[in-house]
Order: structure tokens, then sequence, then C-alpha cells
């Protein structure tokens, strides 16, 4: 496999908005240059309709919300079984093959929560594993805030998005078509 053909590791992380968003922006390039797309959602719900999965959804992207929404409306139990879920379902589809992109979306977040514990159920050593063992054509995108140090270095590229500022500052909340 020459370099060209080579998988990367992309990570968009930090306080700003825009990882999503960004990796989003990929995933449209990467349709456009025929090749196939997936995105796994670690935090949404299934039970919410998002902008993003209206849109990718007519291109043909598969789109699929893990998740059950934010860490604080829900119970710790519920949440590991939700990761617990989410991540065999991403081992699949990753080793499978079958993409040449996979958005690990807000996986960094998880990776991050401190409130209960996921060790066994999300752990960073099987993340790096697969990142690592991952089929060598296939580009993985991980997204989310408090990216751990061990993916940062390990990642082909990082992207840190810092906040300026943010209207929700100024008492503005999540916007149609912007956040959702």
């Amino acid at each position: 496999m020459t370099q060209k053909n080579k998988g990367l590791t992309l990570v968009y992380t930090g306080n700003g908005k825009g990882k999503t968003t960004a990796s989003l922006g990929l995933a449209l390039r990467a349709v456009g240059r025929g090749m196939k797309v997936c995105i796994l959602q670690y935090i949404k719900s299934p039970q919410r309709t998002y902008g993003e999965q209206i849109a990718l959804c007519k291109l043909g992207v598969e789109i699929k919300q893990l998740g059950i929404g934010f860490t604080w409306t829900k119970t710790p139990d519920e949440h590991r079984q939700a990761l617990r879920t989410a991540w065999e379902i991403t081992q699949e589809k990753v080793m499978k093959g079958d993409d040449d992109l996979i958005i690990l979306d807000e996986i960094n977040n998880a990776l991050a929560i401190e409130r209960f514990p996921i060790d066994d159920v999300l752990p960073v050593e099987e993340v790096l594993k697969l990142i690592q063992q991952r089929p060598p054509h296939l580009h993985l995108v991980l997204t989310g805030r408090n990216a751990h140090p061990q993916v940062i270095a390990i990642a082909d590229l990082v992207s840190e998005i810092s906040e300026v500022k943010h209207y929700y500052q100024e008492g503005i909340p999540a916007v149609r078509g912007i956040e959702f």
C-alpha cells in the first residue's frame, strides 16, 4: 500500500464549536470523491432527528445515533449500556473494512467521562488497538472535547478547535440548523 492510499487517523478536539461540523465537511468531500462513508455518533440519540442526519441520508451516507443524549439527563447504567453497544458496533463496522471513512463522532467525549466508570465498556486500550489494527485503507475520524492523550499521540492529524467567542454566553440557546 502506498502512502497515498494509507488510511489516516484524524482527531478534531477542543472546547470550540465546530468539531462535528469539520468531520461532516470531510465526509461531504469524501462522498464527492466516491468514497463510502459511515458516521457513528456516540452521544446523540436515535430518538431525535438531526439536520446532518437528514442531509447525509439523502446522499446515501450511513449515519447512526448510538447514544442516549446528554450525560446529565440519563442514569450511568443507561449510558454504560449505550457505550457498550456503540463500541461493539464500532469494532464490527471498522474491522469489516467496507468503508473508506468512518467518523466516530463525540467518542472523545465518551472516553473522557469521569462521572461513572467506562473503562470496562469503552476501554481506551481497545480504542488504540482498533486504530492501529484497522484495515490499512480506512480513514478514521474521532471528534469531541478532551481527546485522550494516547489517542492524540497515535493520530496522524490533530486539530484543536478553540473558543474565542460563543453566542451561548449571550444567552442564545442551541439554534436549529446550526447545532442540530
